[in-house]
């Protein structure tokens, strides 16, 4: 969990995670968690995964910032798995 959260707070900005409403928080870290355990699953279908749980529980607002920020992760997990 560590290692998740360490990925998400460095990919928000003015964000701390205590700030985030607590939907928000969980959605990111189990897809965070999904991204970096199953590499089966497209990136995309764990970020649409988790932009309908948020839109469900959450807020629209909540889905773009959801979407944001996993998106910058997964992008830069896959870069880091080119180079590897």
């Amino acid at each position: 969990m560590k290692e998740i959260d360490r990925l998400i707070q460095g990919h928000t900005k003015n964000w701390r995670l205590s700030r985030m409403a607590a939907v928000d928080r969980n959605v990111l870290r189990l897809a965070v968690f999904e991204l970096l355990a199953d590499l089966e699953t497209p990136g995309t279908v764990v970020i649409n995964e988790a932009l309908e749980i948020a839109k469900k529980y959450s807020t629209n607002e909540s889905a773009q910032f959801v979407n944001g920020i996993l998106d910058s992760i997964k992008n830069d997990l896959q870069q880091e798995r080119r180079t590897e």
